[in-house]
C-alpha cells in the first residue's frame, strides 16, 4: 500500500519560501498569483494491507517525525 502525505504550514505562520515564489513569479511576469503558500510531499510505501492500520501507523509518523504539529498541517491518503 501506498501513503501520500502532504504538509503545509498552518495559515498564520510565516512562509518566506512561499513569499520568495510568488516574488519570482511576479518577476518572470505571472500577474495575478495570490498568496503563496510552500509544503512538501512524502510518499511512503508501506508492508501494511489494512487500511485502517496503516493509517493509523502513518498518523504515528507524522505526530513524530514527518511534521511539526505545532506550525504544520498534514493530510494522509492511501491508495
Amino acid at each position: 500500500m501506498k501513503a501520500k502525505v502532504t504538509v503545509t504550514l498552518k495559515h498564520g505562520v510565516l512562509d518566506p519560501q512561499g513569499k520568495a515564489i510568488g516574488h519570482a513569479l511576479q518577476t518572470l511576469g505571472f500577474d495575478g498569483v495570490g498568496e503563496v503558500r510552500q509544503g512538501k510531499l512524502i510518499e511512503l510505501e508501506l508492508e501494511e494491507t489494512d487500511p485502517a492500520k496503516a493509517k493509523a501507523a502513518v498518523e504515528a509518523m507524522c505526530q513524530r517525525l514527518l511534521s511539526n504539529t505545532v506550525i504544520e498541517n498534514y493530510a494522509i491518503e492511501l491508495v
